[in-house]
């Protein structure tokens, strides 16, 4: 009869530690797809036309920080430096880094590329440490560090246009902010 009451004892405590178990497995499960799909905003841009070509872009970075620029062409570029974490550094809460680098203007057609005024802008100062580097160099001795890569997004410049661009956990994405205005020719 002792075997039979521990027995009930330990079943009772199966079937109520299952569903807590369950809750917890769905919820890991969860919080990887959060983790994974995680964006952050690091800038609004918007542009107002200057002339053919030409354009005035305001990069409006997070904490209020905007900068004016004039682009020449008919596309935006902005490129960063991004360092990805390995997965299970990501699932801990670490998301991917990031340093603006540039924005520049650009045309589409490789012919005006090639022949056409050029606009780069620097957006980060040189630094003494750059982590980036370190990990791009010695990445391997670096056990968080899954990669160390240049990312960049590009759209066409309107008149009156504007754009949100996020960091995800694999490089910077860029979406309208605005719609495009119908172009009557």
């Amino acid at each position: 009869m002792h075997w039979f009451v521990r027995l009930r004892k330990w079943l009772l405590r199966g079937i109520v530690s299952a569903p807590l178990l369950l809750i917890i497995l769905v919820g890991s499960n969860l919080w990887s797809y959060h983790r994974l799909t995680h964006e952050a905003l690091i800038a609004d841009i918007a542009f107002q036309e200057l002339g053919p070509e030409r354009y005035l872009a305001t990069l409006s970075l997070p904490g209020g920080q905007a900068r004016r620029y004039v682009l020449e062409g008919d596309e935006w570029q902005l490129d960063a430096r991004v360092i990805k974490w390995k997965g299970w550094a990501n699932l801990l809460g670490l998301d991917a880094a990031y340093r603006l680098e540039r924005l520049g203007g650009r045309y589409s057609d490789p012919i005006e590329a090639r022949n056409g005024p050029r606009s780069i802008h620097q957006l980060a100062p040189g630094s003494v440490l750059d982590l980036w580097v370190l990990a791009r160099r010695h990445g391997d001795w670096l056990p968080l560090v899954d990669s160390a890569y240049g990312s960049s997004v590009y759209l066409p410049m309107d008149d009156d246009r504007a754009y949100h661009v996020t960091i995800s956990q694999t490089g910077l994405l860029a979406r309208p902010a605005t719609p495009p205005k119908e172009h009557t020719d």
